[in-house]
């Protein structure tokens, strides 16, 4: 296999392919804390940054804001500024929209 060193911030890595790094995963060679069950299709869209994570899986997880709100015990609106970027959201609020949503924190964390 053949891949590309990088540098960033003066440190040395390995670029490999997404669905390379995906299968090593699946094979135990890398352990990552939280890696969310989630398809590869839902993956590649977190990995893509096009739309908010939370967003993302609310969909996924066939959720309205509505629902997810309640769910995790923060507003709709506020919910809704964080998905569009207007706010950042606390880390409380981070920590109660990512257990609704069943994965870590650091995964909705845009």
């Amino acid at each position: 296999m053949d891949y590309d060193l990088t540098h960033r911030d003066g440190q040395p890595y390995v670029m490999i392919p997404l669905h390379e790094y995906r299968a090593m995963t699946k094979e135990g060679l890398f352990v990552r804390k939280n890696l969310p069950s989630l398809p590869e299709e839902i993956l590649n869209a977190l990995a893509e940054k096009k739309e908010h994570p939370i967003k993302i899986i609310r969909k996924y997880r066939g959720l309205t804001q509505h629902a997810l709100a309640t769910q995790a015990k923060v507003s709709r609106p506020f919910l809704t500024e964080i998905e569009t970027g207007k706010k950042n959201g606390s880390i409380q609020a981070l920590k109660q929209i990512a257990e609704a949503l069943g994965v870590g924190v650091d995964i909705v964390v845009s």
